[in-house]
């Protein structure tokens, strides 16, 4: 097939792209703006534009189809060209779906977690050899992308995003996968911009629920009230597994999880990712892993790129990266890390970087999601602010929302990195948690800083 890949650079839109390149199809993109690691994967494998930029004669009639990225208008000149022509224009979901209708396909939803529990499925499958095709949010230690597609795979394992589709196709992208295996990790607002009200957020999972093929199975996370009200009530033809946090220790430092053949250390640690690896579980043995295979796997499994990722320790300190940025998320990790390092210090930096967070009747859902940490600090750009079109916010109404009067604001990057580049180090655990990158700040510089 003759593919055009209209914004060919985004994170997901480039590893698709990878994705069929290596499946033997021709690829051609365009993109206003690609940054790194795109540019470079990219440039690899011969499919960097060679001129940034929209050029409606890259779309003829000779191309079998046309795949839109999020990143591109409705206006684009591309996709205006494609639909004069009548080319058959797919959203990024609804390719994948075109390309898994004879596979057994297995989608990980919810507000949070998703990336982590699809990272452990794969991270399982991966290590006893069970190869399945599949699309995730991160890149993975062992993964050469995060999109896989082949011919003879029975499963695709597909991360089920609730975001819109496109430009021209409102859907959220997990209703077009029609899952014959799901999971829900659970339910907390998010996405104001297009759900501006929390029961149109709701509604949209209550539609995934009953997208599931009649026959197929849901495995829920029974701590969410809300979620297991959408589960009890669904008319639809389903199995029902409901998972739990499972039973944990703390033991100098490292998590000890409670297993039917005894305590078993595991890398990663916080009640919410234990929760998460209860759910990895319930699929994995719906995917033809035993209880016990998968434990020998997991206990391996270091995480998820910038999900509590581990940029420096020594003895007396340690810093993490995590790409929490909705209440729910911030919350959970600072609870993990104050839980996991009692004897350290905890400082909690996060930036207030996606349309949500920024915006003012949203803000109060963070209450109280730092209080944790025994310093607390949040970055916010004002340049942000004004790309997305949103109102000025003031430090006290970030003070109010979070409800610390201690807490510390930046909305200048530069003070910001000088707050990080003098803190004593010492006896801390420091956290920093964003989408963004604090306005430029080179996180392997922190090294630096603390030596």
């Amino acid at each position: 097939m003759n593919l055009h890949f209209i914004a060919i650079g985004g994170s997901a839109m480039h590893n698709l792209a990878l994705a069929l390149h290596q499946k033997g199809f021709r690829i051609t993109g365009s993109d206003d703006a690609i940054f790194e690691p795109s540019k470079s994967r990219l440039k690899k494998s011969g499919l960097l534009p060679e001129t940034l930029g929209w050029f409606p004669e890259k779309i003829s009639a000779n191309l079998d189809a046309v795949i839109l990225g999020m990143h591109a208008k409705a206006d684009n000149p591309e996709l205006v060209k494609a639909k004069e022509l009548g080319l058959k224009i797919y959203s990024y979901p609804e390719f994948l779906f075109e390309q898994s209708k004879n596979k057994t396909r297995v989608v990980i939803g919810g507000s949070h977690g998703k990336t982590t529990i699809t990272s452990m499925i794969l991270h399982v499958l991966h290590y006893h050899e069970k190869e399945v095709d599949f699309m995730v949010g991160a890149q993975l230690e062992g993964f050469d992308t995060m999109v896989h597609l082949t011919e003879k795979n029975d499963f695709i394992l597909l991360e089920g995003d609730e975001y819109l589709s496109s430009a021209i196709d409102k859907r959220p992208k997990f209703h077009l996968y029609k899952p014959n295996i799901a999971l829900l990790s659970g339910i907390a607002w998010d996405h104001i911009n297009v759900f501006p009200a929390y029961e149109i957020y709701e509604e949209q999972f209550k539609i995934f629920v009953d997208s599931i093929i009649s026959g197929g199975i849901i495995v829920y996370n029974e701590e969410d009230p809300e979620l297991t009200k959408i589960v009890d009530a669904t008319t639809n033809q389903i199995r029902k597994h409901a998972y739990h946090t499972p039973n944990y220790r703390i033991e100098d430092g490292v998590t000890m999880l409670d297993t039917p053949e005894g305590d078993l250390p595991i890398e990663i640690f916080g009640a919410h990712n234990l929760n998460n690896l209860s759910g990895a579980k319930w699929i994995c043995q719906h995917m033809g892993v035993d209880e016990n295979d998968f434990y020998e796997a997991i206990s391996t499994f270091k995480g998820a790129s910038k999900r509590l990722e581990k940029i420096y320790e020594t003895g007396t300190t340690v810093v993490f990266k995590d790409f929490a940025h909705s209440p729910s998320k911030v919350t959970a990790t600072v609870k993990a890390v104050r839980e996991q390092y009692p004897n350290k210090e905890l400082i909690a930096c996060l930036e207030l970087h996606t349309y949500s967070s920024l915006t003012p009747e949203f803000l109060k859902e963070y209450k109280n999601s730092l209080d944790p940490a025994a310093k607390a600090v949040v970055f916010y750009s004002p340049e942000a602010l004004e790309i997305k079109k949103l109102a000025m916010l003031s430090k006290e109404q970030i003070l109010e929302a979070f409800g610390r009067q201690d807490l510390l604001v930046y909305t200048n990057a530069e003070e910001f990195q000088t707050y990080l580049r003098t803190l004593d180090y010492s006896e801390k655990a420091v956290l920093l948690m964003s989408s963004g990158n604090y306005g430029g700040l080179k996180f392997e510089e922190i090294k630096d800083w603390i030596s």
